[in-house]
């Protein structure tokens, strides 16, 4: 008897389709021999009532045996992780009164047996010999090698144009820090970029799943250009909060529940920081989360005790070398360390924004 399937993601499913995987090898071999094949991913108490006939086989799924076994005319059964085929030609039985909007007899009842069963089916047209996944009501359309790339390095090169942004505005914000001069405006622009940053980078991360093998030199320069994204994110929110009792985790994750539209209008982004309307323009005071972050070797801790003893940024950047020795864990080395580090990030953000 099968073990029981974990319950799957869309992107695990498309990472098992990748390039270079024994199922995506597989389902290359089933085109060039110009077949076509339904498979089930997972083995459930859904499912099983849906499976008629066929074999129970439980061995390692390579790419050959995918292949060979597909040359009958039921589905194979594979497991969670895509590694073991556990049944093959098997018949298929999903309710007949689920409704489908394919034509063809064989994604029909890939579509309908994965609305019944919720776990994924992969239906190969041996006519035009197109992969489609289906997942619950989803159907994704698996593309060749040379459209995905394509469309990840479009998506890479809007992710590098928001990056310049991003690290425009935080250079800005930066120097109005350093100023004195911040708005809830200036804030909530840094807040708008980090998140649509981050929500361009999960995309591309999506299409470096599909990629597989061959989505390394992209996954690579994601991560260069995703780098301090969240802290970016998180460390604005805990500077700029004005009501101190919203949980950080409850923001972010309201920041990010926003539709695009709602993400656009810095009223409505200023709102959850809990700001008024008609307070965009108003003068804000960083706490200095953002700013100590960036002096090295400056651990966490440091940081939440010198905002908790001075309150802000400013006051912690106007006080003495004894100031901030008197703050538990400082010590003078280190306060000299600090007043050192805020001295050199001033100067790096006021050249920056004038030159």
């Amino acid at each position: 008897m099968a073990e029981p399937s974990r319950e799957l993601d869309l992107r695990d499913v498309r990472a098992m389709l990748a390039p270079g995987t024994p199922l995506r090898e597989g389902i290359e071999r089933i085109i060039r021999a110009g077949r076509g094949a339904l498979i089930v991913i997972g083995w459930s108490a859904e499912v099983e009532p849906l499976v008629s006939g066929g074999f129970v086989i439980d061995i390692g799924a390579t790419s050959q045996r995918v292949a060979e076994l597909a040359k009958m005319d039921g589905a194979l059964v594979l497991d969670s992780e895509a590694s073991r085929i556990l049944r093959a030609n098997v018949h298929l039985v999903p309710d007949p009164g689920i409704p489908t909007s394919e034509t063809g007899t064989r994604h029909r009842s890939a579509e309908r047996t994965a609305r019944q069963s919720g776990m994924p089916i992969i239906a190969v047209s041996e006519s035009m010999g197109m992969v489609n996944l289906y997942y619950g009501d989803e159907k994704h359309v698996i593309e060749e090698v040379s459209a995905l790339l394509f469309r990840a390095n479009q998506a890479l090169s809007t992710l590098e144009r928001y990056r310049a942004r991003l690290d425009e505005v935080s250079s800005t914000l930066s120097a109005r820090e350093v100023e004195g001069t911040v708005t809830v405006r200036d804030a909530v622009l840094t807040l708008q970029r980090a998140e649509m940053l981050r929500r361009i980078a999960r995309e591309v991360a999506d299409h470096v799943s599909e990629l597989g093998t061959e989505g390394r030199l992209i996954e690579l320069q994601l991560d260069e250009l995703v780098a301090n994204v969240a802290d970016e994110r998180e460390l604005v929110v805990r500077d700029y909060l004005a009501d101190r009792r919203r949980k950080l985790s409850k923001v972010l994750a309201d920041v990010a529940k926003l539709t695009t539209d709602q993400l656009l209008d810095p009223q409505h982004v200023a709102s959850l920081l809990a700001y008024d309307e008609g307070e965009l323009d108003r003068s804000a005071v960083p706490r200095g989360y953002r700013l100590l972050s960036r002096i090295p070797r400056l651990p966490a801790q440091v940081i939440d005790r010198l905002v908790e003893s001075f309150g802000n940024l400013p006051a912690v950047m106007e006080a003495s070398i004894d100031d901030l020795d008197d703050v538990d864990g400082v010590g003078e080395s280190r306060a000299r360390h600090i007043q050192e580090g805020l001295r050199r990030l001033a100067e790096v953000a006021l050249l920056e924004r004038f030159v």
